[in-house]
């Protein structure tokens, strides 16, 4: 499964998986860039892979459709009725396959109530494990809470939490410059954080990607993961991981 990252919009990934002439394509903002890669790898759709509902995420669907009409769209069941020509309809548990690889289905509420992820795990010790969170987990940081709680999220992030450190991160936005700059903030002591927002800082200037990230990067820099820590805990003052949670996703909201 090899695994093409085109830009959308202004800072929109949408990720185009590949087992020779057939294809996948994990939450296509639009149509056009898709076909395109299509084309150019001589290859047909015939999955969607649709995180939530948002327009930045499904709005390719109809037109990828009208093209390959029989592709298969996989999302949420909680999300029945908000997903474009949705055929299949997921929860926790569910697994999806493709390209030789299983991907299991993570139920992740916060972001929208009807958010999942797809973690598809190594075939061989080697390999990386493939992780499409949408927009709950970011290099950096995390999704705004439009349909979720700051318990449901905690509950959520803590599923991605707990998979390899070598798991690479396919989110859906390049956010990492500006999570980062607020990472410091209320991390400031975070040797490993300072080095990585000067990494980061370099390579945006040249006008790289930052995603993928790795999950094991994550654990110990993003924020929104480290709940648990005493110097977020100092930031929040207070402890329960979902009320330092929600006083830290508030001071990004104001950021």
């Amino acid at each position: 499964m090899q695994i093409h990252r085109l830009n959308a919009w202004s800072d929109n990934y949408i990720f185009l998986l590949q087992d020779g002439p057939r294809a996948a394509v994990v939450d296509p903002t639009e149509a056009q860039s898709v076909l395109s890669k299509l084309e150019e790898l001589g290859a047909e759709l015939i999955a969607i892979f649709n995180t939530h509902h948002h327009g930045d995420h499904v709005g390719g669907n109809r037109e990828l459709l009208a093209k390959f009409p029989n592709t298969t769209v996989y999302a949420s069941e909680a999300d029945r009725d908000r997903i474009p020509g949705q055929t299949v309809f997921l929860h926790e548990g569910d697994t999806v396959t493709f390209g030789g690889r299983t991907g299991q289905v993570f139920f992740v509420p916060g972001h929208t109530k009807g958010h999942i992820a797809y973690y598809f795990a190594p075939v061989e010790a080697h390999q990386p494990g493939e992780l499409f969170c949408g927009d709950t987990l970011f290099a950096g940081g995390c999704g705004r809470l439009f349909e979720g709680t700051p318990a449901q999220m905690v509950n959520s992030l803590s599923k991605l939490r707990q998979l390899p450190d070598n798991t690479r991160v396919w989110c859906a936005h390049e956010y990492t410059l500006s999570n980062l700059k607020f990472a410091v903030t209320v991390d400031g002591q975070n040797a490993d954080l300072q080095d990585r927002y000067q990494q980061v800082q370099v390579a945006r200037k040249r006008q790289e990607a930052t995603v993928p990230s790795w999950l094991g990067i994550e654990k110990k820099t993003n924020p929104f993961l480290r709940w648990d820590q005493p110097a977020l805990q100092a930031t929040a003052k207070m402890k329960e991981p979902a009320r330092v949670f929600g006083r830290i996703r508030g001071m990004k909201d104001m950021f």
